[in-house]
């Protein structure tokens, strides 16, 4: 194995690659272009589409319109019902498992299907699978804007999450085929500008759609959209194809079974008890199948998830810190824009604003963040990025109370913010460095996929510990916001010391820079 550093060479840089003062989104922006440029380059060109890497295939503004309306409805999708929770509860009469299922089932499916999006897209046509998922995530909003109950409510956002896994890593691919090498750059990193703007405003959106409309607004928007993108995109759009892959679909069952026992346990343990049944069963189905799929894993010869890429110390410990990351800042997020509502009485677009300096800070602070990483290298930004998000959670878990005021939380949502530009910032080129290059793509889209996965984990493990101290409504002795805030404060802190364990887990990461440098 050759010799990397923490970005890729200053020579040959990839031409899928965005630029480092972008912020990267969270998906599997790589997995899918990164592929299909490796593998189009050395691919003739023919009549089902398939073209070299050289060749342009379809038109280039047209396609970023496409497909950067379809990433960024998708990406903001999330973030915008993590800030109806509170109406969703109210609406439907759920509690803690049915929110915490309205979150997971979107972002369990979208991680599991995250790495497949692509592969069926190079199997069966790239413009053809970007409709067919397109128009299931706007399908899915109806049926969740129209449910009747959490139930209906939770399969339709699981099936948005399919389609999301099919849409986010074609519209890069699509994306990538249609500019020359040249203008490659550019073009992705604006994609990847769209995809922070998603993250930075969807609690504000989210917001003012569930206060001037109601929370069944924010999936009536995606329709329209879809109405028009998904015909717009069969005239806009050019079809093109990838070397066909064999699909590992005893693999993707058998990790989506262990997943779901897993989470399913996790969720149902904190409210009728560790020894359960059900819920033992949940672990025991889970972890059998999740063995399963290692095993399968390393004998197939088209793995889903190639173990390969975890025999050295780099890849493993960036992904465990990835996974921590998410675990931390999904499972404290989904509690903390409940307490802006619920306890301290703030309006959903309030909430949203009062959130801003945590969510938009990583448009300011994550180019210099970039910059930063060019000169020193990736992974002590990522290990302080890391320890300030501890630090904002401690705080925020420390002086949340029943009656905080919103000046006292503000250090600790700027901290958090410049935490999250300086992990996002150099995280990406971390992933890239730590592989060879010809397996950059499938090393960027599973970090992806694990990320998802931290943050699925984080909401069930977080949610337990909540359950476990606190909860919803009243008591005996407890009011019902001092019930809240004895749940929400040992779950935050859990997430910050699981961050300072992320951080831990990033200094132990091989310097590549020292080592290239020494050598």
């Amino acid at each position: 194995m050759t010799e990397m550093t923490d970005t890729p060479p200053l020579d040959t840089p990839p031409l899928d690659a965005p630029s480092p003062d972008a912020p990267p989104p969270d998906t599997a922006q790589h997995a899918a272009a990164t592929r299909t440029a490796r593998s189009d380059s050395h691919a003739p060109a023919s009549a089902e589409g398939r073209a070299p890497q050289s060749a342009v295939i379809g038109h280039p503004v047209r396609t970023f319109v496409i497909t950067g309306i379809a990433m960024f409805m998708a990406q903001l999708d999330n973030l915008v019902v993590t800030t109806a929770l509170p109406s969703i509860q109210r609406s439907l009469h759920t509690g803690l498992q049915g929110l915490q299922w309205t979150i997971s089932a979107y972002t369990l499916t979208f991680a599991v299907f995250l790495l497949t999006g692509s592969t069926l897209g190079d199997r069966f046509g790239r413009r053809r699978l970007f409709s067919l998922g397109l128009s299931l995530f706007t399908a899915a909003s109806v049926v969740s804007a129209l449910a009747p109950n959490i139930g209906v409510l939770i399969a339709a956002r699981a099936v948005q999450g399919l389609g999301g896994a099919i849409v986010v890593p074609l519209t890069l691919t699509l994306l990538s085929a249609s500019v020359r090498p040249q203008r490659r750059g550019l073009a992705v990193g604006g994609w990847s500008a769209l995809a922070g703007l998603a993250i930075a405003v969807g609690p504000m959106v989210g917001g003012a759609v569930v206060e001037n409309a109601s929370w069944q607004w924010i999936f009536w928007l995606n329709v329209p959209i879809g109405a028009v993108i998904v015909p717009l995109s069969r005239f806009w759009l050019t079809e093109s194809r990838g070397p066909a892959q064999r699909l590992d679909l005893l693999g993707n069952a058998l990790v989506s079974l262990g997943l779901f026992g897993v989470v399913l346990g996790l969720i149902r343990g904190g409210s009728i008890g560790w020894t359960n049944a059900e819920v033992l069963a949940g672990f025991a189905a889970g972890a059998l199948a999740l063995a399963g799929f290692v095993v399968r894993e390393g004998r197939t010869d088209h793995p889903m998830l190639p173990l390969r890429l975890f025999r050295g110390r780099s890849f493993p410990l960036i992904n465990l810190a990835s996974l921590l990351m998410f675990f931390g800042m999904f499972g404290s997020v989904f509690f903390l824009v409940q307490t802006f509502q619920l306890i301290w009485g703030y309006s959903p677009l309030a909430s949203g604003v009062r959130m801003l300096p945590w969510t938009a800070m990583p448009m300011v602070i994550a180019p210099l963040a970039g910059i930063l990483s060019d000169r020193i290298g990736g992974r002590p930004i990522v290990a302080v990025g890391l320890l300030f998000q501890a630090a904002a959670l401690a705080w925020l878990a420390d002086v949340t109370t029943v009656n905080t005021p919103y000046t006292h939380l503000l250090p600790g949502l700027i901290l958090g913010g410049i935490g999250n530009a300086l992990f996002f910032a150099p995280i990406a080129n971390l992933v890239l460095g730590s592989v060879r290059r010809a397996e950059e793509g499938i090393a960027s889209g599973v970090n992806n996929a694990i990320r998802e996965l931290g943050g699925v984990l984080g909401i069930a493990v977080m949610g337990a510990i909540f359950a476990g101290r606190g909860g919803y409504g009243p008591t005996r002795t407890l009011s019902a916001a001092q019930h809240f805030i004895n749940g929400l404060q040992p779950a935050v802190w859990t997430g910050a010391a699981v961050l300072v364990v992320a951080a831990l887990a990033m200094w132990f990461v091989p310097n590549r820079r020292r080592q290239a440098a020494a050598g």
